[in-house]
């Protein structure tokens, strides 16, 4: 019989050390809440799925409390495109009429929802799917948008029909969740003070989710390694003035601008951070988390 080699090798030291660094992490983060804005192409590939599942159920393991909030455009796009029904947008914001709102919360809510519940349950966790309807836990209102034409100048109003944002976030859904070891995933969609159903921008809403629990991070995944400079370098430490430099002299324009909108309207609501992460690499929220270097840009209220 063979002796048993009982010498560590690299690879047992190197996870060993992995641990350790990120044992100041997990002691500063135990009992604390995460909210995680969950999108992008990453939605869309099963192996990411599966790893975001993974790193949300050991969140919950290790003290942690995230709650998922997921966006769904694309798949929202596809199906309207399915059924031939014509949709447009203005500034983003998907112009939403009452068919389009049914198929929104259809694709949401339904099959985008329990599909993500699903995979977190198959990680080993114990997800349950929310919408902002259900304990009328998100009331919203409708979101009013003006446009300059082009020749007079003159602002419009435009009527992006069921287009909503969160006017009020009832947190006591969510900690009754938490409490009993479950996680919520939460679809974008809320509902009006007159009953009507409103599409949520998944950022919006998941700014407005970590503002009402007072959660320790906030999380954007997204497409994109974070916010770059002009040489396409990542910022990795920002404040909202740091922000508005950078909005004046155009290094970030597009669809970055109303995350970092939602960022820092999160951290002056008393967040203590907001991050934007490129969800397509494979546990970058771990990453981040539990590491020295993190992986994406991180925005704090100024010192």
């Amino acid at each position: 019989m063979s002796p048993v080699e009982h010498t560590p090798t690299p690879a047992m030291l190197a996870k060993a050390e992995t641990l350790v660094e990120a044992l100041p992490y997990l002691q500063r983060y135990a009992g604390r809440t995460f909210v995680v804005k969950y999108g992008g192409h990453a939605m869309g590939d099963p192996e990411l799925a599966r790893d975001f599942a993974e790193d949300v159920v050991l969140l919950k393991a290790v003290g942690i409390n995230p709650i998922v909030v997921h966006g769904g455009g694309p798949q929202i796009g596809a199906m309207l495109k399915k059924l031939e029904i014509e949709s447009s947008f203005v500034d983003g914001l998907r112009v939403t009429d009452a068919a389009t709102a049914q198929v929104a919360e259809m694709v949401l809510a339904g099959s985008i929802n329990k599909e993500l519940v699903s995979w977190i349950n198959q990680a080993g966790g114990r997800a349950v799917g929310i919408s902002g309807k259900d304990a009328n836990f998100v009331t919203a209102s409708k979101v009013q948008r003006t446009t300059r034409d082009p020749g007079s100048l003159i602002e419009q109003a435009v009527d992006l029909g069921f287009v909503g944002e969160p006017s009020k976030v009832d947190r006591s859904l969510l900690d009754t969740l938490s409490a009993a070891g479950m996680i919520p995933v939460v679809a974008p969609i809320g509902v009006g003070t007159d009953g009507a159903t409103y599409n949520i921008n998944a950022d919006t809403m998941a700014g407005a989710v970590a503002a009402a629990v007072g959660a320790s991070r906030l999380f954007l995944l997204t497409d994109v390694a974070g916010v770059l400079d002009k040489q396409k370098n990542l910022l990795t430490d920002l404040t909202p003035p740091d922000i508005a430099v950078l909005r004046s002299d155009g290094t970030i324009s597009g669809g970055m601008i109303p995350k970092l909108e939602t960022c820092v309207t999160a951290v002056e609501a008393g967040v203590d951070a907001a991050v934007i992460l490129d969800g397509r690499v494979p546990h970058a929220m771990l990453i981040e988390i539990f590491t020295r270097q993190g992986a994406g840009t991180l925005v704090r209220a100024k010192d």
